[in-house]
């Protein structure tokens, strides 16, 4: 049973359906791996051991009778603590939300639920999302797989913990600005950033809606494409045959690889270099306008996150970590008319993006430019926080702004990842060359 906890969804549901693995006693395996781990209290917000085996008993049914709904029905997995979930405290990493408890699920749960999903519990995240180090003072803040004093990236930090730490086979996050590609670069998973307006939102606390977004950090594409479908109550993409021989990479030069430290870099040159050797064709790509969106995105997402809490922030200031209650208030400063024309600017980026990325299969970047930073400067340097923060959603940021489907894949090189960014609703393209590429890169 030990070996569960590593296994992949996708073998883990094809256990369940030759009749090797039985969903009750693999739910109780992760429930028990939960409970024995010394850090699961940073990891899990709280555990739902009992929804989980209630719905692994009917898994078990289902693969019993032959009526199994999905590949990974009866496979357990967690859920970021921004999806409402019926009778269950869902808090959003923060004390605005204190004892918050939905009457009922999420779509995007009742989907998964309903093809099989057997819900673990919820993890913790940055506070109301807007940070992509992870680091939580209100609630808990989860550990890195790589190095036990550093950030595990946000804001689904605790999503990729649990997965890295083998205490679910699949989290499931949001990422707005980076908070599902950061953390799964970080501990060394796949992680799926969905296009804005693809999965919905409803049930979800929202932070940016206009760029929120719904996705897996997982331990392999296929499990990504997998969990996508799930989300949707659909088809996963068709994975078989995925080759790289004549696929046409823009690597990304403007901005991306900017500042870059010692390992990222390395590592994404070491990517590139495997990518080219297995047939792909890879060609540099300058966008010099993205430089104005990057630019524009401190009026986009903070005013937006701050006309979402605004009440609730200055109703309770000293509820939250100053770092985040500051960052929302920057979106004070920016007026109406400030908001839609950083709209309008953005809109005409994205149209010279999709012409320059034209004919282009994917775009590469390194994911985050740095690894991950210490908890202990973060925590006792507020200068360094914020220059940390921006610095590590720099490249993830690129994605959202754009509108992309993007994807992160491990390099091989730990807390190092490499994103491929894909046409809008492009998901299932997308994870066909990243299942192309992850045998690769593996």
């Amino acid at each position: 049973m030990s070996n569960w906890l590593t296994m992949t969804a996708g073998d883990l549901g094809r256990g369940i359906a030759a009749g090797d693995i039985d969903p009750v006693d693999l739910a109780q395996a992760y429930l028990d791996a939960i409970a024995a781990h010394p850090m699961s209290d940073r990891i899990y917000a709280r555990a739902t051991p009992g929804r989980a085996l209630a719905e692994a008993r009917a898994a078990r049914i289902r693969a019993r009778t032959g009526q199994r709904r999905s590949l990974v029905d009866g496979v357990p997995i967690s859920w970021k603590d921004l999806f409402d979930s019926a009778g269950i405290v869902t808090e959003a990493g923060s004390d605005l939300l204190k004892g918050r408890v939905p009457d009922r699920d999420a779509p995007v749960l009742r989907n998964a639920t309903a093809m099989g999903a057997v819900c673990l519990g919820k993890t913790h995240m940055s506070e109301l999302a807007f940070s992509g180090l992870g680091l939580n003072p209100v609630k808990a803040t989860s550990p890195c797989v790589n190095d036990a004093g550093a950030a595990p990236g946000g804001s689904s930090s605790g999503a990729a913990a649990s997965v890295a730490f083998g205490l679910a086979a699949c989290g499931i996050g949001s990422d707005t600005g980076g908070s599902v590609r950061v953390p799964s670069a970080w501990n060394d998973l796949v992680g799926l950033k969905t296009t804005a307006g693809r999965v919905p939102l409803d049930g979800i606390v929202p932070l940016c809606p206009k760029f929120d977004t719904v996705g897996p950090l997982a331990r392999s594409v296929e499990d990504a494409a997998l969990y996508l479908a799930l989300l949707e109550g659909g088809q996963p993409a068709d994975l078989r045959g995925a080759r790289l021989d004549g696929r046409r990479l823009a690597v990304l030069e403007t901005v991306a690889l900017d500042d870059l430290h010692d390992a990222p870099r390395a590592a994404f040159d070491a990517a590139c270099t495997r990518l080219e050797r297995a047939g792909a064709r890879l060609e540099p790509l300058q966008v010099p306008e993205l430089s104005d969106a990057l630019a524009l995105s401190g009026v986009l997402y903070t005013t937006e996150a701050y006309g979402q809490w605004r009440a609730a922030i200055e109703a309770s200031p000293d509820a939250m970590f100053p770092e985040i209650r500051d960052r929302f208030r920057l979106g004070a400063s920016h007026s109406g008319p400030d908001y839609v024309a950083a709209w309008a600017a953005l809109d005409r980026v994205r149209a010279t993006w999709r012409r320059a990325v034209a004919g282009f299969d994917a775009v590469l970047c390194p994911t985050v430019p740095t690894v991950p930073p210490q908890l202990d400067r973060l925590a006792s340097d507020p200068d360094y926080y914020k220059s940390q923060n921006l610095l590590v959603l720099r490249n993830t940021r690129i994605g959202n702004l754009m509108g992309l489907s993007a994807l992160n894949l491990p390099t091989g090189t730990p807390s190092c990842g490499l994103c491929l960014m894909g046409a809008p609703m492009g998901e299932e393209a997308l994870l066909r060359l990243g299942a192309a590429a992850e045998r690769v890169l593996a």
